[in-house]
């Protein structure tokens, strides 16, 4: 295992190459852009953190085929809703002793599958060694070296463990958690929380407005969460109120900044026309939405987020029906 391999080099899987290079481990990453590959090859800086500089022990490669058969680990740092054609195209290239890691948070538009439910459809269910890696993390603070934790997901405890020793370091500490699908929604769900968390910055509400939002959100969550097979504590753990703490809060975050983009008048198609990087929420609020309603769950904060969203729903008349809402008991 002294060779890792990263398919998309993103900020995140940027970041994780890095840390993994400061081991002493060789790192390939692949990237599908030509152009990327190139600078990055030239110059070892990163094309979307200027800050982010590699060593010499990270490859970078656009041969997808070759990147996948030179090692055993396989991390898929890609978009969530690129990673069924992704695998697809390249399903011959994997084989059952790749260890596949996970670090993208989505659940896909109308199959409503986490990413490793679509890893294990893609391949036939065949490959058992899929591990989610996930929790409250932005790329900028682990590039400076910040303490940060994450959670290492798996239905083979065998592969987590392995994960959890090669991203485990004095600046990053990993947990092992068998509940891969309540790590998967709770990691993906909070991005709509943050949204929703942003438009109230941009409107111009304060900490009582967000405190409150947040834990309803993930009341929210967990309430789907179960309804799927989710354990409930893995939503107290590091990626659920971890994870929706980091992302609702901070300045890193590409969904709390979307939602106050919207909070203060702008629309969607002209936020996203701009973005260097991808929200993912914009595409689990879709995916939300229809699971709310094949579970029959009661999501009112998600729902109002899709309105906003795809319905073009005024945020302040929004908020307005969500405190207006029939009283109830807080625990229900």
């Amino acid at each position: 295992m002294k060779t890792i391999t990263f398919l998309g080099c993103g900020s995140w899987g940027g970041a994780l190459g890095k840390l993994l290079s400061e081991k002493g481990l060789v790192v390939t990453m692949w990237h599908r852009s030509f152009d990327v590959v190139n600078h990055l090859l030239d110059t070892k800086t990163h094309y979307l953190i200027p800050e982010l500089i590699f060593p010499a022990n990270v490859d970078f490669t656009n041969d997808i085929s070759s990147a996948i058969q030179s090692s055993k680990i396989i991390v898929l740092a890609l978009p969530s809703q690129s990673i069924r054609d992704v695998i697809t195209k390249n399903k011959s290239s994997f084989n059952k002793n790749h260890i596949i890691v996970n670090v993208s948070k989505g659940i896909e538009i109308d199959t409503l599958m986490t990413v490793s439910e679509v890893i294990n459809d893609v391949l036939d269910g065949q490959h058992k060694s899929v591990v989610t890696l996930s929790g409250p993390s932005h790329a900028e603070e682990v590039i400076n070296g910040h303490p940060t934790t994450l959670v290492a997901a798996s239905n083979d405890v065998q592969s987590a463990e392995i994960i959890q020793n090669l991203f485990a370091t004095e600046k990053l500490r990993t947990y092992l958690n068998r509940d891969i699908r309540g790590v998967e929604l709770g990691g993906s769900m909070k991005n709509v929380i943050a949204i929703a968390a942003g438009i109230c910055d941009g409107i111009g509400y304060g900490d009582n407005s967000k405190a409150a939002l947040m834990t309803r959100g993930m009341m929210e969550i967990t309430r789907l969460g179960e309804a799927m097979g989710a354990r409930v504590k893995t939503f107290r753990g590091l990626s659920g109120y971890g994870d929706l703490i980091v992302t609702c809060l901070s300045k890193h975050s590409r969904n709390r900044q979307l939602g106050q983009l919207i909070g203060e008048g702008k629309t969607l198609e002209d936020i996203t026309s701009d973005m260097s990087m991808i929200a993912e929420g914009i595409f689990t609020a879709k995916s939300v939405h229809q699971l709310q309603l094949k579970h029959n769950v009661e999501m009112p904060i998600h729902e109002a987020i899709y309105q906003v969203l795809f319905q073009k729903k005024d945020p302040k008349n929004s908020v307005a029906e969500l405190m207006t809402r029939r009283l109830s008991e807080e625990l229900n």
